[in-house]
Order: structure tokens, then sequence, then C-alpha cells
């Protein structure tokens, strides 16, 4: 029977007096007040009635909200026959249990609880607990914040709502783990469902309470019961698992001397524990771009040497940086308790080798940035040598001379002729190997000076040192200016190892969520196979059906071939009236009388065009629009995005209805977006546009060139600036590149014709772009 107390005062009393005898093993059957033959319908009644009692939202008595919560975790014991027979055996719950074999051990089933028989609100949005508002996340940051900054560092979300009891339950670990994971650096994040149902969708949550990482862009579900060490080990293995390497006596001149190869100072921690350290994982992670990691154990008799060599205190953690010379550390840090701020500073100070060699555009970007403020100024001196042995004395000198330098506004680098030549065939135009230079602005524009024909002799370095002294005085020392080149991806073979790498990780993580039965998270990969299969077996019968009809006589048109129609011309209100259609471009000259003063009822109809399609595009816009310039109403322009990202992204922000079109479609993505074949229609009075975005439809190529033949004639382009087309190859040797940008018009007079029917959607934007952003940089 239920043993029920006559009044909320004295069962307050018997509850009290139960937890403070309690241990740290509560006695579930005297939290609740029922018998040990008590059956689940007395055990579920007389819950009910205590969760309403003790619920925090309605008890405001400062012990409510634990007490809430022993009474969750024993009906939670008691309603599972399985865990109330293991409990009235062996005096133990779950949380008791060891971790258990396996990544994680056992599964915990009863992670997720039946919420149905609940009718009251746990968690109004007026009560929701603070801790969590301050980790809030919406779905625009998300995609903008979280995702490109998961890349430095993992990200720990809890996914919860505002009817979930069983969040409840898991809130004291979750609260400790994330103070203890903050402090690492991990990143925090809380979705509500009830108020982000948009974001947990994107995510795969469907039920909740849930738990999940993000690390790369990627999200990783966490399936088992919610317990400290293990949420602990599930951030720790959603990082790769080659980023610290195990350094000892036998390996330490391999690692320290690789150096040269990786282009990066390299990092040694000298720790006493077996493990290394989730903080210094997490510390490689974050800077995995610009230093290598290694771990020495200083319990293992086979790192003595290493200890002995660079006088390690065995007593606290000892950080080394090594840079060019491997002997002697550039950077030491020694401390008992260091934290993540003080490795953060120490981390941030030598992210480069005294003399880096430029690989990359992006480490060209770091080292010299462009100039901001006359009191900011970075120069760069930069030595043009080669990777042969008859330039290693002058490295040497050059690396001795830079190793000197005080100056923090002087950088040096070296970079190899033979791997970025058009860069230096620019810079020595003089001969002179060594330059200083002064970058001006992202488009690669620089002042420099050549200094001298570099050997590494002591006339050098004279030479160069009063150049610099005179440099401090004199900015104007830098006489010669430049357009400088993208520099060279040098390591963009290592690509192929990466997604290697990343293959790996990918097809581990699919095995596990098939091992769990994971299915409902599995849907999202099951549906992309089949529709890619079944978009395979479609073009096969689609292909088969073509050569069929290939066969059949063609009708012929002339007059569509002499107007070049393309059988998509739509009904205009007049009839064209000329051969040819004018399209002019879209710049700083053209920019304020074809759209900002543009007359109203007006619209310029603007393809969006890039250097490398410019003449493909171009043949095939006029032909899909000449049936459309009868139109007084109409102008016809292009817009090389070469020269305008920055108005085009400007206008899609300001478009913030075709801007989250944008974002759905690129699915959070991080690369850069292709407007190539865009194609935008202006109405400058009225400030609204209309966005074509290109469609492939995959033609046969031999149909579809044989169309192209009989259309050329009626669809030439007039622009003012001319290009004469390349003589026509033959239809079977046409690159299927230029296939695939001739195609992405197709559907373009099917648009034209809802543009003039006024059925299209419409962007209105608050103003146009200003001149600064349609003029390109200089």
């Amino acid at each position: 029977k239920v043993l029920s107390a006559p009044g909320p005062a004295p069962l307050y009393s018997l509850l009290l007096t139960g937890s403070a005898d309690a241990g740290p093993e509560v006695d579930p059957y005297q939290i609740l007040g029922v018998t040990r033959t008590a059956s689940q319908a007395e055990i579920k009644k007389v819950y009910k009635r205590l969760a309403k009692e003790w619920h925090p939202d309605k008890n405001k008595s400062p012990g409510a909200e634990d007490m809430f919560i022993k009474i969750t975790k024993s009906y939670e014991i008691l309603s599972n026959e399985d865990k109330r027979a293991n409990y009235d055996r062996y005096g133990q719950t779950d949380d008791t249990q060891p971790y258990g074999s396996g990544r994680y051990g056992h599964r915990h089933d009863s992670f997720y609880f039946d919420e149905s028989f609940f009718n009251f609100p746990f968690n109004s949005k007026n009560h929701r607990d603070f801790a969590d508002s301050k980790y809030t996340l919406h779905f625009n940051q998300y995609v903008n914040d979280v995702v490109p900054d998961s890349y430095k560092r993992p990200y720990l979300i809890k996914i919860t709502s505002d009817w979930c009891f069983s969040c409840i339950h898991i809130e004291p670990v979750w609260k400790e783990v994330v103070q203890e994971m903050e402090s690492l650096g991990v990143g925090i994040g809380v979705v509500d469902v009830g108020y982000e149902r948009r974001l947990a969708n994107h995510l795969g949550a469907h039920r909740t309470p849930s738990i999940l990482g993000v690390i790369n862009g990627k999200v990783t579900f966490f399936h088992y019961a919610v317990a400290k060490e293990h949420l602990r080990q599930f951030v720790e293995d959603l990082l790769p698992q080659r980023l610290v390497e195990r350094v000892t006596d036998k390996n330490d001149q391999q690692f320290l001397n690789s150096w040269h190869e990786l282009n990066k100072p390299h990092v040694l921690l000298f720790d006493q524990v077996p493990a290394v350290p989730l903080l210094y994982k997490l510390t490689a992670f974050a800077y995995k771009d610009y230093l290598q990691f290694g771990y020495v154990d200083q319990g293992l008799s086979e790192t003595a040497n290493l200890q002995k060599q660079f006088n390690i205190n065995t007593y606290a953690p000892t950080m080394l940086v090594f840079k060019e010379n491997i002997d002697k550390p550039a950077d030491i840090i020694q401390a008992k308790g260091l934290k993540k701020q003080i490795i953060d500073e120490f981390m941030s100070n030598n992210k480069f080798l005294l003399a880096p060699r430029l690989v990359n555009q992006k480490l060209f970007d770091e080292l010299c940035p462009v100039k901001q403020f006359h009191r900011r100024r970075k120069y760069c001196v930069l030595l043009i040598t080669g990777d042969e042995e008859t330039f290693t004395f002058g490295n040497q000198a050059f690396l001795s001379f830079a190793s000197t330098n005080t100056k923090e506004v002087v950088r040096f680098a070296y970079v190899y002729q033979r791997l970025q030549q058009p860069l230096c065939d620019i810079l020595m135009q003089s001969k002179d190997s060594v330059v200083i230079l002064e970058r001006r602005n992202t488009a690669g524009k620089v002042f420099f000076k050549p200094v001298t024909a570099w050997n590494g002799s002591e006339e050098d370095k004279q030479q160069l040192l009063e150049e610099l002294e005179r440099l401090q005085k004199d900015p104007s020392i830098l006489v010669h200016d430049a357009m400088l080149p993208e520099l060279n991806n040098e390591f963009a073979s290592m690509f192929i190892i990466r997604w290697i790498y990343a293959s790996y990780d990918y097809l581990s993580e699919v095995i596990d969520d098939i091992l769990h039965n994971n299915w409902r998270e599995m849907m999202p990969l099951l549906s992309l196979i089949f529709s890619a299969l079944f978009i395979l077996f479609g073009t096969v019968v689609i292909q088969a059906f073509s050569e069929d009809k290939q066969t059949k006589p063609k009708a012929k048109d002339g007059t569509k071939a002499e107007n070049g129609s393309s059988g998509t011309s739509g009904t205009s209100s007049r009839p064209p009236k000329k051969s040819f259609v004018e399209v002019t471009e879209l710049t700083d000259i053209t920019y304020m009388s074809n759209l900002v003063k543009l007359r109203p009822g007006h619209m310029n109809i603007v393809l969006v065009l890039s250097d490398a399609s410019k003449n493909i595009l171009l043949s095939k816009f006029a032909k899909e629009v000449y049936s459309f310039t009868g139109s007084l109403t109409l102008h016809f322009s292009f817009l090389n995005i070469d020269k305008h990202i920055e108005w085009m992204n400007t206008l899609l922000e300001y478009a913030q209805d075709a801007m989250q079109i944008d974002a759905d479609e690129d699915d959070g993505g991080n690369h850069k977006m292709d407007y190539t074949g865009y194609v935008l229609a202006l109405n400058g009075h009225k400030k609204y546009l209309c966005l074509f975005k290109p469609v492939y439809t995959g033609e046969d190529l031999d149909t579809k060139s044989s169309e192209d033949e009989g259309g050329t004639s009626g669809g030439r382009s007039r622009s003012s600036s001319r290009d004469d087309h390349p003589p026509r190859k033959s239809n079977r040797s046409r690159n299927i590149s230029t296939l695939q940008i001739h195609h992405k018009l197709d559907r373009l007079g099917l648009w034209m014709e809802r543009l003039m029917e006024g059925t299209l959607p419409r962007y209105y934007i608050p103003a146009w772009p200003g001149l600064a952003k349609i003029t390109p940089s200089k």
C-alpha cells in the first residue's frame, strides 16, 4: 500500500530527513514513501502527486529543486522493472555501475524518459534556467558563428524543451561538465526545440534531451549515459586522432627536424601523466595550422635523456617551443596549473618561424598584413632563393640575420623561386634577390625596393641593415610599386591525404551510428544514397530514349535560326527591331544611368559572369533574351564578378529573402558562392530585384551543339568591352566544363516570360549599394 502523509508539512519533514541520512546512494522507496511491494500503478500515482508538489516552478522552498531531482531519479529506478530488481538485489542504481567496456561502456537505454502523463509546463520561458540562457543558440548564430568557429574548437550542444522533465534530471551533470569544458576552451550551446525548431531539424535532433558535438562543421550525437566521465571522453573523441605526436629519446630528432618540411614551429609538452591532457589536445586543434605538437611522458624511462638535455623540472608541466634551432628552445613556459589564457598567449606569440617560407597566400596575408594606419605599418624582408645546395650558405646567413631582428614592424621570410615563379618575376626585375616590401591592399598592390643580390656576405648584411634603418626614418624609399599575383599553394598535394583522413573519420562515424541503430539520424545519408541511385538509373533510361530520338529527322525553322531564339523565346509586346542584342557592362561609369537613376517602369537585366566564362555566357544570354529586345522598358547589361564581388555580396545582404535562399541551398557551408550565370532583374526606381539562378539541364552534347550552330547568327552580343570569339572547335572535342557553363542559362527564356507576366518573387532592398561597392579595387 501507499504510505501517504497527512499533509505537506509532515511529508516535507520526512523527505528532508531521508535525504539528510542518505549518503550518496538514496533510497527510492523512502523518497517516494512507498513499500517494496507497491505496484507500478501506486508508484506512478504517488510520483505524479510529489512531482507537482515539489516542482521548482510551484514550490519556492530552498531545497525544492534538489528534492524534485531525487523524486524523478527514484521514479526512474522504480518504474523500470530491471532497475528495480537490480536495486532490490544489490542496492545499486545505474549511476554507481562501472564505466564498462567499449568506447563508452554499455548504452544507457533510459537516457530518454516517458513524459506522456505530464499535463503542466516544466520550464516555461519566464522560468528558464538563467545558466542555459547564456548559451542559447539561434539558427543564424549557429550557421554564421558556431560552424566557422568549430574549425578551431569543438562545441558541446544540449537539445532541450520546456516540457522535458528528463532535462532536469541531467541538469546537475550538465552544469558541472559545462563549467569544466568551458574553462578548457570548448564551445557550449543550448537549443530549445520549442523556440528553435528549425535549428533542431538542421542538426538532426528529434528528441529531448539530446547532447551532440560539432567539430569541423560536422555533427556527432552522444548516445550514452549522461555522466561527467562519459561526456569528457565524448569531447576528447571528437578531436582528430593525429593532433599530438608522442615523443621519446628515439624520435625526438626526427620530430624537431621536421620544421623545415612542415614550415612550422614545434611545441613539446613535458608532463607526468601518461595520457595527453585534454587542454593540450584542444590547444593543438586550435593552432594546428601554425604549430606542430608533441608530448613527452616524464614517467617513461625512454624520455630520460630529453628531460636531462633540456633541464626539465619534474614537478610542474613544462612547454617548449622550437623554431629553426632545434638544440635550444625559442621560448619556454612552466607552471603547475597551466591555464588556457596563458597557453593561448604563449602560442600566439610563437605562431611563426623566425624566417618562414611563403607557401601559400594565407601565410603571406598573416605574415605581411596590409597597411591599415600610418603607425601600424608592417614591412617584409623577402629573400628569393632556391632549395638547391648552392643556396644553403646564403639561406643560413639570411636566417642568422633574421634571428637578430628586434623590430616588431619588420618580418623576414623567404620564397623558392621555382615554386612561386610569377611572384618572383615581378620582384626580381633588377636581379636583386632581397626585397623590402609593404602591402597596400588585399588586391595585391605593394610598394617595394630591391636591396641586394644576396650571397650571405658581411657586405650584404651591412647593406640590408642600413636600408632598414633608412626605412624607419623615411618610408618613401620604397619607390617601386606593383600588383602581386596570388601565391601558389605549395601544400596542395597534401589534399589527397587530408581527404583520406576525412573519409576514414566519416566512415567510422557511419559505422558507429549503424552499430547503435541510430536510424533516424541515418535517414539523410540513406536518402542521399537512394536519390543518387535513382538519378543514375533515370539518367541511363533518359539517355536510351534520347539516342532513339536522335535518329528521327529534326524540323527546320529558318526564322528561329535567324533570330537565335532556341525555341524558348517568350511572348513580348513588340517584335525585335535589331538583329543583335545590345549589352553594356555595369561599371562605376554606367552605374548611375543604368540602375540608380533608371526611369520608372524600366528594368535592367544584368548577367553575372567572370573573365573565364564571359564569351560563352554572353553568347548564350543574347540567344535567350533576343525575343524580348523589342520591349522599350528592358535594358541588358553584364556584371564582371571578378571585379565586383563585393557589390554582389552587399546586394544580397540587403535582399534578406534572397540571402536566406542562398544560405539554405548552401546548407550552412563555408565555401565561396559561385555567382557565375546568375541573372538579376533590377528595378532602379522601386528598389527591388528578381533573381535567376542557373540550372544545368544536362542536355545531350551533340544535340545542343547543333542547336548552337543554328542560332549563332542572331545571338551576337554587342558590349562596351568586346572580345573576338575564338574559332569553334568540333562538337566532340569541346571541353565538358564549357558545356556546363553554356547550359547554365537554359531556363532563362522561361524565367524572362515569368518576369514579363509579373509572377516572379520580388526582393525589396532599402537602397542600392554605393558607388564604392561597384568600383573595383585598384
